[in-house]
């Protein structure tokens, strides 16, 4: 099949598969994007239509996931946690109509500003690739002390660091001990999905609990209302006005050059910050939803593309949560050899352009017409607790292919000690670089 037509199938079939998936409310943008991108991975298909399908994925997943929290008020991802608050202000106003208007909007001015950018960025940076790699390690220790600076509990999140990567470190070592994996192969995938389902975990482990049961029990079910009042008017210039456009464009061009941080903070830091709007609290919440929509974009496309296209390691939370499979994904692709080493940029650049520029149409075009329709299937027709099933049993069957029915054990202890420290504030930033920051600590602080 000619490769081009293959690329173009991968992208309609992202766009179809995240679009039901984004509209679930409640999954997280890594279990969703990680487990079939490692699966298609896994196949051996060309790189290039790997490639296609992982861009066009989190461009339909950054666009649908933020949909239900306009509609219902349940945040579709992780990243759509920080609009909830402006979201509910306006739901309770009957604007989720030009709630959902202005999410898409945000999206495309994000990606119209961060793709070029980018692209420009990572040939930029390319011609110092080796020399950054040699410093990656302390990078990444230095980007879990950053995170850690961000987050709510900072002094918990700093403390936390070399607990995890003895953790992390001590069951690589037990493996390589009794012989499940040979010593030049480092277990990364699947502990990294092990803090990922990590709050998850923990949800299901306190169901065990007869007390947490009880308290769970209800006698009625929960009233979803989803509004209608879709419009067809798809022009961006009559969607957002100057004042917002050009502060999500300002936010999404900086958001470049910040490429090695939490998405998800740097979302809520410009979000907040771009979004004040002395006008009325309407129009604060308008512009800094559009902000926001405009950050998640420009995040995850800079945070995966750089080091994608200039380094070829994962050095940004995005390249070492949904997108590691295009840098680690053995045996296909090690840190030695992956889509940055088989594919050179002139090649990257076509699966790049069409899986971002199709995914984006579609996904703008539905979202401004069609919201409250998917909205009323997905709820009404795929289960919730389907999805999560589905995608624990992807990352049973992951850790197995890792290391064997241990490693499944191994993942669950992960998941545990992950889920727990989310809960106390310890985000999932700061406990993915420690994940990748292990190695250097052990070996040249705890050891």
């Amino acid at each position: 099949m000619d490769i081009i037509l293959q690329i173009i199938l991968a992208i309609f079939a992202a766009i179809i598969i995240y679009t039901l998936i984004g509209f679930i409310p409640g999954t997280d943008e890594t279990s969703v994007l990680l487990p079939i991108t490692l699966a298609l991975v896994l196949t051996g298909i060309d790189p290039r239509v790997i490639l296609a399908f992982f861009v066009a994925s989190i461009t339909t997943l950054s666009v649908t996931n933020a949909i239900p929290t306009a509609l219902v008020g349940l945040p579709g991802g992780v990243m759509a946690t920080p609009m909830m608050e402006h979201s509910l202000y306006l739901k309770d106003k009957g604007l989720s109509a030009v709630v959902i208007k202005k999410m898409a909007t945000g999206s495309l001015i994000g990606v119209v500003v961060a793709l070029p950018v980018t692209l420009i960025l990572a040939n930029l940076i390319a011609p110092y690739g080796e020399f950054l790699k040699q410093y990656a390690s302390i990078l990444f220790v230095f980007g879990a002390i950053f995170l850690s600076l961000l987050s709510k509990a900072k002094i918990l999140s700093l403390l936390s660091i070399i607990p995890l990567s003895m953790l992390f470190m001590a069951l690589r070592h037990l493996y390589w001990g009794i012989g499940l994996v040979p010593q030049n192969k480092t277990v990364t995938v699947s502990f990294f999905l092990g803090i990922t389902i990590g709050p998850l975990i923990i949800s299901l482990v306190e169901l065990l609990n007869k007390e947490k049961r009880e308290k769970l029990k209800t006698d009625s079910y929960k009233e979803i209302v989803i509004p209608k009042g879709e419009t067809k008017q798809l022009n961006p210039f009559k969607i957002v006005d100057k004042y917002e456009m050009v502060k999500a464009g300002i936010s999404a061009f900086i958001a470049n050059f910040l490429f090695v941080l939490s998405p998800v903070g740097l979302t809520i830091l410009f979000g907040e910050m771009m979004g004040k709007n002395k006008k009325s609290k309407t129009h604060e919440a308008y512009t800094t939803i559009t902000v926001m929509s405009s950050m998640i974009q420009a995040t995850y496309i800079s945070g995966l593309l750089i080091p994608l296209i200039a380094l070829g390691i994962p050095l940004s939370p995005v390249s070492i949560g949904p997108g590691i499979a295009l840098f680690n994904a053995e045996p296909v692709f090690t840190l030695n050899k992956n889509i940055h080493h088989v594919l050179p940029f002139s090649q990257m650049l076509l699966p790049i352009l069409l899986g971002v520029g199709i995914a984006l149409t579609v996904s703008y075009v539905l979202a401004n017409k069609y919201a409250s329709v998917i909205s009323t299937f997905v709820l009404k027709k795929i289960p919730h607790e389907a999805i999560l099933g589905l995608f624990i049993a992807f990352i049973v069957l992951l850790s197995y292919i890792d290391a064997g029915i241990v490693n499944i054990f191994g993942v669950l202890l992960i998941g545990v000690v992950s889920g727990y420290l989310n809960r106390q504030g310890v985000n999932y930033g700061v406990q993915f670089m420690a994940l990748y920051a292990a190695p250097w600590l052990i070996a040249n602080i705890v050891g």
